[in-house]
């Protein structure tokens, strides 16, 4: 997954998870799995973006 799709899977999320919430009380379950999912992401891309900057410093 790139960068441009993982951000964008972000955003989706993120929105995903204010409409239930909402909808839905943030401690909802729905809200707790999304926000979860949430994580994951930001999770990735941490990761990638750590291995970026690992692989810059190294040339």
């Amino acid at each position: 997954m790139n960068k441009e799709t993982l951000l964008d899977a972000i955003e989706a999320k993120r929105t995903e998870l204010l409409n239930v919430a909402f909808k839905n009380g943030l401690t909802s379950p729905l809200a707790i799995q999304h926000s979860q999912e949430l994580d994951q992401l930001l999770n990735l891309y941490d990761e990638l973006h750590i291995q970026t900057i690992k692989k810059a410093h190294v040339k």
